[in-house]
């Protein structure tokens, strides 16, 4: 592996961590927390890391939450920002 290619395997880890931690703060603005999230570890692993983020394990009171944070944000709202797929 290049000196390059180590460089850009190091960046999209390091954009998973960032993006994990965004996630965490996130979803604990609206009290909810995932203690196994993380990025995952086997996913970098490779040469090529493709790096997937682990959502890990919740009580069912977590998940019940979970769905209504959601469902609430699923419903239409003018001022609300689409997702990044729908850009």
């Amino acid at each position: 592996m290049s000196d390059e290619e180590r460089r850009a395997a190091v960046q999209r880890i390091q954009e998973a961590e960032q993006a994990v931690e965004e996630l965490k703060s996130s979803l604990r603005s609206v009290g909810i927390v995932l203690p196994s999230l993380r990025v995952d570890p086997v996913s970098c692993a490779r040469d090529e890391p493709k790096p997937l983020v682990d959502l890990g394990s919740c009580n069912l009171s977590t998940v019940r939450w979970l769905t209504c944070v959601l469902r609430d944000c699923a419903r239409p709202s003018p001022s609300r920002i689409a997702p990044p797929a729908q850009r």
